[in-house]
């Protein structure tokens, strides 16, 4: 990441490449790490079932939020981009908690 950020900016600098591509490269690629990091989460062994499936709803909804994000910024205006982008993450992070409140909540009853 660092240096696909690092080689657009000195490409920018050089001329090859204007200062709205790089913007969308380097978020698209955070994107496309946030739906990496959902895809990884469920593979972690944990030795709860109620665990298990709080990775596998978690890993999906990051899966699913990361790729809305990077799609927002390959294919819609910045700022956009920017708000659907922020919208899918910020919603993919209360699906999770919400989902572990309640997994929670029926375990305690």
């Amino acid at each position: 990441m660092v240096v696909l950020a690092l080689g657009l900016s000195s490409a920018r600098s050089a001329g090859h490449v204007d200062h709205d591509t790089v913007t969308r490269m380097v978020l698209g690629a955070t994107g496309l790490m946030v739906a990496w990091f959902g895809n990884m989460m469920p593979k972690r062994f944990v030795p709860s079932a109620l665990a298990r499936k709080v990775h596998r709803v978690g890993g999906w909804s990051l899966v699913i939020s990361g790729l809305i994000y990077a799609g927002a910024f390959a294919l819609l205006p910045v700022q956009t981009a920017v708000f659907v982008g922020g919208g899918a993450i910020v919603a993919g992070l209360a699906i999770t908690i919400g989902y572990c409140q309640s997994v929670r909540t029926k375990a305690r009853a």
